[in-house]
């Protein structure tokens, strides 16, 4: 019996996914989750042998989702209706994926696949495969949020301020993408020379820095009009980088 767990927001795609692996597939044992919040716990709880999970959901994408997982001793397909650049990743990735509406032939062919390697499941080496691809367009930066994956380029990040377990990253045209993870797991994709973390809740792109505002601790002004606080002990450091006297 093989343990298949199905995660997508969309509960017809799941209720058709469940039906043509149950008409096409045997000795299959299924659960569905339309939540993928709920999902972590059911996967590092029921340990798959399968996963199909869509990448674009509201909560939390797929990408967000596997990084919060403890158990990824499994076989992952990715379902989804869109996201040409990201599936160029996972083709690189070695991870399979399905176009939704899923097509039976195209259900039955990877199920195939994952049949004749079952105990090929280096899905660590192929999610780090998978990153460096989503992170190799011309160094833009990928985020997952709003179940969407954005590239950003990095010049047009003007700053990132922390709010407890989230994350707003600002851009040069004034918008703005809130990110359910806390500035130190985010800063992590942005370790590039322009980006400085001057205070525990804001990390600054150097290149967008407008004024130096002096008062208690300091604070910057930046490009879009928004100010960042600066910690004493980054003062030093932070005047010689940006040669102030």
């Amino acid at each position: 019996m093989m343990n298949i767990v199905l995660v997508d927001d969309e509960k017809d795609a799941l209720e058709a996914l469940e039906w043509k692996l149950k008409r096409y597939i045997v000795d299959v044992y299924i659960t569905k989750c339309s939540s993928p919040i709920e999902a972590i716990k059911i996967i590092d709880e029921l340990k798959p042998d399968i996963v199909f999970l869509d990448i674009q959901m509201p909560e939390m994408d797929g990408f967000t989702l596997l990084n919060h997982l403890t158990f990824k001793n499994f076989n992952l397909i990715f379902t989804t209706a869109h996201d040409e650049f990201a599936l160029k990743a996972i083709k690189v990735s070695a991870i399979d994926y399905l176009l939704k509406p899923v097509d039976k032939d195209e259900l039955i062919s990877a199920m195939d696949k994952i049949n004749k390697h079952q105990k090929d499941r280096l899905l660590e080496k192929k999610l780090q495969l998978l990153s460096v691809g989503l992170n190799g367009n011309h160094e833009k930066i990928n985020v997952s949020a709003d179940g969407k994956v954005y590239l950003l380029e990095k010049d047009k990040v003007v700053m990132l301020k922390s709010d407890k377990s989230y994350t707003t990253i600002f851009l040069s045209n004034n918008q703005e993408i809130v990110i359910s993870k806390t500035l130190k797991d985010v800063e992590k994709k942005f370790q590039f020379p322009q980006f400085y973390r001057v205070h525990n809740s804001y990390l600054i792109n150097l290149n967008h820095v407008k004024e130096y505002l002096k008062g208690f601790g300091g604070e910057l002004m930046m490009t879009n009009g928004k100010t960042a606080s600066i910690s004493r002990t980054k003062k030093t450091e932070l005047f010689t980088k940006l040669y102030f006297d």
